[in-house]
């Protein structure tokens, strides 16, 4: 084989092995991680920070291929997983899994190296969403409640990595983080129900009806504007961030109560919007909480 033929048939692979980690997620992963790290008391040096980012990016990227892996079956099934490397039968399935638990190996002593708190939440991490999420989709629907842990962890093992322990400051960045998934992804679960019927994944709205979903996503949208005034409250953020967050947890409560508030609409379109709403709510808070907080 000439180099460039071998050059022509190693990148696409390279690109498949990438895409098992999800870049997307993998860049909110690290916004929310830099927000920690900014909001913490105390300083950290670039190069801690460097590492302790770097280290989370290469975690999530283990979590996402080794979750790839164990659903390469069922994703065929679904419109948005099915040309996924595994599925799409572009990648060797045990190739993509020595590569998932080689991330696994890389990340996890170079997070323990920043210290032992952020290398324990990165250790519970990976074990709730590839041991316990990831197979408890197919049982239970409240597997969702159980991935937002991990999804939550990120803006913590941050806060961690500067502090060296668990601190209100990390604490409220994880529930903002985890209370905003809930709607999020009943919103995706309801307007993409058909899907995740035909891979036997049992979602909130296929168990339990679209009003219990619709009346569960009030309940977290709810939860979640006290959650994020808890930071002003505090005395960790100002007036501009106040307001940002009322703003956008008023707009995010009223996306999910729309449903409940006409039964007739089309629960699927209902679905949809409360799913695209949820999509700047974390960007556009966070940015605010950056530039208005305190110290």
């Amino acid at each position: 084989m000439s180099t460039a033929a071998a050059h022509s048939s190693i990148w696409p692979r390279i690109a498949d092995l990438v895409a098992l980690t999800k870049p997307r997620v993998t860049s909110l992963v690290i916004a929310t991680a830099a927000v920690g790290m900014g909001l913490a008391p105390g300083r950290i040096d670039a190069t801690r920070a460097t590492l302790m980012l770097v280290a989370t990016v290469v975690l999530v990227g283990s979590a996402n291929a080794l979750n790839c892996w164990l659903e390469r079956d069922t994703d065929g099934f679904m419109g948005r997983t099915a040309e996924r490397p595994l599925p799409a039968g572009r990648l060797d399935s045990l190739l993509a899994l020595g590569f998932g638990l080689l991330l696994c190996l890389v990340s996890l002593p170079l997070l323990f190296a920043i210290n032992w708190v952020t290398g324990l939440l990165g250790l519970l991490a990976i074990v709730s969403y590839v041991g316990i999420y990831t197979p408890l989709k197919f049982l239970s629907p409240q597997a969702m409640v159980v991935g937002a842990i991990p999804g939550a962890l990120p803006p913590l093992m941050g806060y961690t990595a500067v502090t060296g322990h668990v601190g209100v400051g990390g604490v409220l960045l994880f529930g903002i983080v985890f209370l905003w998934q809930m709607p999020h992804v009943i919103g995706l679960s309801t307007y993409r129900r058909h899907e995740y019927a035909a891979a036997g994944i049992r979602v909130l709205p296929l168990v339990a009806g679209d009003r219990q979903a619709q009346f569960q996503a009030i309940a977290w949208a709810a939860a979640l504007l006290p959650c994020s005034v808890a930071i002003y409250a505090l005395g960790l953020a100002g007036p501009i961030y106040l307001v940002v967050a009322l703003g956008l947890s008023a707009v995010y409560l009223a996306a999910a109560a729309r449903g409940v508030r006409d039964p007739e609409r089309d629960p699927d379109r209902w679905g949809r919007r409360l799913f695209f709403s949820s999509l700047y709510y974390l960007p556009v808070l966070f940015t605010a909480l950056l530039l208005d907080a305190v110290g």
